[in-house]
């Protein structure tokens, strides 16, 4: 008779690293990732976080319009796809979509997205969404309008630390039943460039290869259809050494480790590279500014305002709304926005050049 099945998340974790040794970080974030997004709507204030485009409808509108102008610049084309990576509940292309209308944009959309939950959920907000697993089955017919918000954040890192005994993936073993880091057992020097070799022993290097594949793949796209994409994440637009490593449950951070399957984790975006990698493929990287920058110029001060006098019973929560978008102190800095776009492509609003 054989002993009871393993149901969490964790105790997978346990039997697998007991059996074969330890486990990649990437290995740990992906499938406890895949278990969090799989069985639950983790989004509003009854979720785990709150996303920018459930803290305020203009964050949408104004992704609406930056795509909208930029379109309209571009000649109209048609057949033209609205694509979003990760929608959430559909609130952000619910907003877009409804400004982009106002100016005769009317594009078909596809949400990559791969809970079955979360899918039910956008389609009360966007009943004519076609649901697609990954960017391999999106339409070729036309350019896309790419729009992927807090998306890049929750795919898997990589992790390598320097030892006594040379560069090391950082891998996760077992303390008794405690999960910890340990050092992997393969030489990895090769797997940084030569500049960053030479760095002191503890020093940790994150990257993240299922983001710059991501975005290796959105610039090909665009590259061969035209269009544009909005990249919106935290993370910095510099390269730095540490783990960024968190985890978010009930709106508090908690011990990445705590509770795998249950919590959020995620990790800074390395903008500096994938704007690298965006370029790699032919394409104009418009530049990444902070969320906040990019929202004032965009008129996110002038749009509160005009609200805030149609509806003045509400003028506190829009300005708070508004504060909490673009503050330095909140999430204004922390957040980025990198604009891609086709060669021959207009320059979109809110970025240098």
């Amino acid at each position: 008779m054989t002993g009871q099945v393993p149901t969490s998340q964790a105790e997978i974790f346990r039997r697998l690293i007991r059996t074969t040794g330890p486990i990649s970080l990437a290995h740990y974030m992906a499938e406890s990732n895949a278990r969090y997004y799989a069985g639950r709507d983790p989004f509003g204030s009854g979720g785990d976080f709150i996303t920018a485009p459930e803290i305020s409808q203009m964050f949408g509108e104004l992704i609406g319009l930056w795509l909208a102008d930029i379109w309209l610049r571009a000649g109209r084309p048609a057949p033209v796809h609205y694509v979003e990576l990760g929608p959430g509940r559909g609130t952000l292309a619910g907003d877009a979509l409804r400004s982009m209308k106002q100016y005769g944009l009317m594009p078909t959309v596809h949400f990559v997205e791969t809970s079955p939950l979360l899918r039910d959920v956008q389609l009360h907000s966007v009943p004519n969404a076609r649901f697609h697993d990954d960017l391999s089955t999106l339409p070729d017919d036309g350019p896309l309008l790419i729009v992927g918000n807090e998306f890049l954040d929750a795919l898997p890192v990589r992790q390598l630390v320097r030892t006594a005994d040379g560069w090391r993936e950082r891998m996760i073993g077992l303390d008794g039943d405690d999960f910890v880091f340990v050092a992997g057992d393969r030489p990895m020097d090769a797997a940084l460039p030569p500049d960053r070799q030479d760095a002191g022993e503890g020093t940790i290097v994150e990257t993240c290869p299922a983001a710059a594949s991501v975005v290796y793949e959105i610039a090909g796209r665009l590259a061969k259809q035209k269009g544009t994409a909005l990249l919106i994440d935290y993370g910095h637009s510099d390269e730095r050494d540490g783990s960024t490593l968190q985890a978010v449950h009930a709106h508090t951070k908690v011990n990445p480790f705590a509770a795998p399957g249950e919590a959020d984790l995620t990790a800074l975006v390395d903008f500096a590279t994938l704007a690298r990698v965006a370029q790699s493929r032919d394409i104009a990287w418009l530049g990444t500014a902070t969320q906040g920058d990019w929202l004032r110029t965009l008129g996110i001060e002038a749009r509160t305002q005009a609200l805030s006098e149609r509806a003045p019973q509400y003028r506190e929560e829009l300005c708070a709304a508004r504060d909490r978008l673009i503050a330095e102190d909140q999430m204004g800095n922390l957040f980025k926005v990198m604009g891609l776009a086709a060669s021959g492509w207009p320059q979109g609003a809110g970025f240098e050049g």
